[in-house]
């Protein structure tokens, strides 16, 4: 069941109100759950509060107030919310220079099928991607994926009883492995297992 609701939302007015301080604690936890695999690839660990503050300024930005647009955002994005037995995260590929990025979304054509977490000695948890559409075509990558790591039952009890978190990407054109992230990022993914 999801956990961000219509009737959990500030109403657009509320939330004008409070922006500023959600914005602020947002920005916060979205800092907490980064997770760099180099200098070009991010992991952005996503949590019930940046999915919520996502819907909020989408509905703002929008100036959504109707039921049927609300409920749309609430489709869209309650998904990226993990339940419990996984990690969903955003996956971007950052290379500032535009030829450079375009020449490199060619070569990492496939990557998010390439990325992966590992909790203590278990095995590595590679991403399941882009289940709302497909986010690559035959010559090139997008910059943007949508994943989610399903962590078995065991993985989840070695990584509260603090097991080291691991990440990384074997892609042949980017292979590169995190022996540990950040102990705050650790903490907090556990948060997201229960």
């Amino acid at each position: 069941m999801p956990t961000i609701t219509k009737d959990s939302l500030l109403t657009l007015e509320a939330y004008a109100k409070a922006r500023a301080e959600l914005r602020r604690a947002a920005i916060k936890q979205k800092k907490t759950r980064k997770v760099f695999i180099g200098d070009n690839i991010l992991l952005q660990f996503e949590d019930e509060q940046t999915i919520r503050y996502q819907i909020q300024e989408m509905l703002h930005a929008e100036k959504t107030f109707d039921e049927a647009g609300i409920l749309d955002e609430l489709e869209a994005y309650n998904p990226l919310v993990p339940d419990g037995s996984n990690w969903k995260a955003t996956l971007m590929i950052e290379f500032t220079d535009v030829a450079e990025r375009k020449q490199k979304l060619i070569a990492l054509r496939g990557l998010e099928r390439h990325i992966y977490v590992q909790v203590g000695q278990h095995g590595r948890v590679y991403a399941i991607a882009d289940e709302d559409m497909p986010r690559e075509n035959d010559e090139k990558t997008s910059a943007i994926h949508f994943m989610r790591f399903e962590l078995t039952p065991p993985m989840v009890a070695a990584a509260k009883a603090g097991e080291c978190v691991a990440a990384g990407t074997d892609h042949p054109a980017y292979t590169l492995h995190i022996d540990e992230i950040a102990p705050e990022t650790q903490a907090s993914l556990i948060e997201d297992l229960h």
